[in-house]
């Protein structure tokens, strides 16, 4: 099989997993009637909390989590292949969390799990400022996931800063539907978003598919949305708006090795080394 439908869920996920759970069972439901055999829904799909004290008190293992847990019955339900973006899951003292994706297959098995490598640490010109890496632990093996469909190579938001690992998934992964389920904030996602998403499309020959958060949060954060699906020449497919709801792409993976045939960059790699020299005038 070459061709499937995707679904890219878009949320504005909330500090109450009760209330993200029905967004996302309620989306995931039209995205099943909508024919969708693949489902991706954003990153923080379970909770956005800002405060460290608040979220911890909320977060648990893998074993409890109630959004994973919801999201495999969804899975078996429907009998399609449901990627829950990222869940924040307590790992090791449960002192700091992993911001990890989860692929769960139509048996409501867990096929594939990916820990978030990049972790955005950074202060905007806006004055908001961001530190992952107080409440989260890095991940640090890069993932792919054969599903009936299509190999899937898992990234998440900041990790599309990086173009490096996503050409690691195509390359040595043999990836041909990279993904990136992201929360990219509002003045990043207005600069970078569309640019990077394209470029990594490009770069590797691969389709992108992209779920976003989006809108005002509870929180007060504010994400961009505009979750996007791109083929591998580097077209816009399909595109999100800024409000929650569900968007439709039909992948074609036979697209993948045609255009990878028209540039095939990633069989050119070459050898080099850096000549470091002193500054001009120095």
């Amino acid at each position: 099989m070459s061709t499937f439908r995707a679904a890219l869920i878009q949320m504005t996920s909330s500090r109450s997993v009760a209330d993200n759970v029905a967004t996302m069972d309620r989306l995931v439901r039209a995205a099943a009637a909508g024919g969708a055999t693949y489902v991706q829904t954003p990153e923080t799909t379970g909770i956005m909390d800002e405060d460290p004290r608040r979220l911890f008190e909320t977060l648990t293992g893998e074993a409890g989590d109630a959004t994973l847990a919801h999201g495999r019955r969804l899975a078996r339900e429907f009998g399609l292949h449901l990627h829950i973006g990222s869940l924040a899951i307590k790992v090791g003292d449960g002192t700091k969390a992993a911001n990890r994706a989860f692929v769960i297959d139509p048996a409501g098995e867990i096929v594939a799990r990916y820990d978030k490598i990049h972790l955005f640490d950074v202060q905007l010109a806006n004055g908001e400022v961001y530190r992952e890496s107080a409440r989260y632990v890095a991940g640090d093996e890069a993932v792919t996931v054969d599903l009936p469909f299509a190999r899937l190579g898992l990234t998440i938001c900041y990790d599309l800063r990086f173009p490096h690992l996503f050409r690691t998934l195509a390359k040595d992964g043999g990836a041909e539907v990279l993904t990136v389920p992201a929360a990219f904030t509002r003045p990043t996602g207005e600069a970078h978003w569309h640019t990077l998403l394209r470029a990594r499309a490009i770069e590797t020959g691969c389709w992108v598919l992209a779920a976003a958060q989006a809108g005002l949060h509870e929180n007060g954060r504010e994400t961009y949305g505009h979750s996007l699906a791109i083929d591998p020449w580097g077209r816009l497919v399909a595109e999100g708006g800024i409000e929650p709801g569900v968007i439709f792409a039909d992948v074609d993976t036979g697209e993948v090795a045609a255009v990878r045939g028209r540039v095939p960059a990633l069989t050119h790699d070459r050898p080099f080394k850096l000549e470091a020299t002193g500054r001009v005038g120095s």
